[in-house]
């Protein structure tokens, strides 16, 4: 298999040079070229044809974001990793870049990280989301599965009944914001059970999308807090660097939030989520796996169908990666699969009848 070809542009030539000796260290990835700015960037484009860009957001003269639309308009299929600061500013343009379509980010070294801590964590996830993007939207390797569940994992995609409704858990990862953006802003204002989610992004990244979902949803939408009561129509997004969990006090449902240790190399993590909705709600969760790299979820998704609940996985040709919906799809766990644009239209349906049917049975 050829090696993956790398264009890296940043207008700092010291972040230029630690990148590509970050990069070159792999076998599995070359260094095809450098750009100090927009311009530059998509002339080298054309010139080194890059397999992937990762490209700076704040340069002169042609920026980051103005960068991204050409590509987009020139090259819409060519993967772009934007690299960004952990800066409510930097998270701000990340959020910005993801809307008009990059395919993900990497936060730069911070102060707050030493040398090599941040060399190493950059390391680690560019080569990782580097990987995912070009080398295809296989899923990754299905987690390890406990006695508990081994009957679930084998069920098939099912046309079992479902139970009422009572809460949509949802869970996603790259290429998430523009899947909830699409997903969100097509539900009803009277959507009847609220709404919990986990999106893999650091701090301050998930106070910013909650505050741009809330401008596109019909929706309440906010980052998650301890204590919450979750209500009819609300939408809870999992705060970066934090497990969210749904709790049982007497007649309420809650929000609660905990940094145990991270789950698939996540915090916060979707199988931490679902497991505690499959654990409070039983049959009355429905699940949602939206696009998002490796697995996380899968388990959860298990705990759920155990339990009595849906899920329903993004399909292929619609996730930007297949990593979590497909591995949910190949451990036989979704009771659906649908394109991104498919997904609200199901929910809402699945959510309404089985209230409605319920409504009528009781009367």
């Amino acid at each position: 298999m050829p090696p993956i070809r790398i264009l890296i542009v940043d207008d700092s030539a010291v972040i230029r040079s630690v990148v590509s000796q970050l990069l070159a260290s792999d076998p599995e990835i070359v260094v095809a070229g450098t750009a100090s700015d927009g311009d530059q960037a998509l002339l080298r484009i054309a010139e080194v044809k890059p397999d992937l860009v990762t490209l700076d957001i704040e340069m002169p003269g042609m920026d980051g974001l103005q960068a991204l639309v050409e590509i987009r308009r020139l090259y819409p299929k060519l993967p772009v990793i934007m690299f960004s600061s952990l800066t409510e500013r930097g998270a701000a343009s990340t959020l910005d870049a993801l809307s008009r379509g990059a395919s993900d980010y990497v936060p730069k070294p911070s102060h707050l990280e030493t040398t090599e801590a941040s060399r190493t964590r950059v390391r680690e996830e560019l080569l990782h989301k580097i990987k995912s993007l070009c080398r295809g939207n296989a899923p990754q390797q299905l987690p390890a599965v406990t006695a508990s569940t081994t009957s679930t994992f084998r069920t098939q995609v099912s046309i079992r009944p479902q139970a009422r409704v009572d809460i949509l858990a949802i869970g996603t990862s790259t290429g998430g914001p523009n899947a909830l953006t699409s997903v969100l802003a097509q539900l009803p204002s009277d959507f009847p059970v609220p709404i919990v989610i986990v999106q893999h992004m650091p701090p301050l990244f998930t106070r910013l999308l909650a505050e741009r979902l809330n401008t596109v949803a019909r929706l309440q939408v906010g980052e998650g807090k301890p204590g919450l009561k979750l209500q009819r129509g609300q939408v809870w997004i999992a705060p970066g660097d934090f497990h969210m969990t749904v709790l049982r006090q007497g007649t309420d449902f809650v929000l609660g939030l905990n940094r145990d240790p991270q789950e698939n190399s996540c915090r916060p993590a979707v199988d931490v989520l679902f497991r505690s909705v499959a654990r409070c709600y039983g049959a009355n969760v429905l699940a949602v796996v939206l696009t998002g790299m490796g697995a996380d979820g899968t388990r959860g998704s298990g705990d759920i169908r155990q339990a009595g609940g849906w899920v329903i996985a993004q399909d292929e040709a619609s996730s930007v990666v297949w990593g979590m919906p497909g591995s949910v799809v190949a451990a036989n766990l979704a009771d659906r699969i649908f394109p991104l644009e498919g997904i609200a239209s199901e929910v809402a349906r699945r959510v309404s009848v089985r209230r409605v049917a319920a409504t009528a049975a009781g009367s």
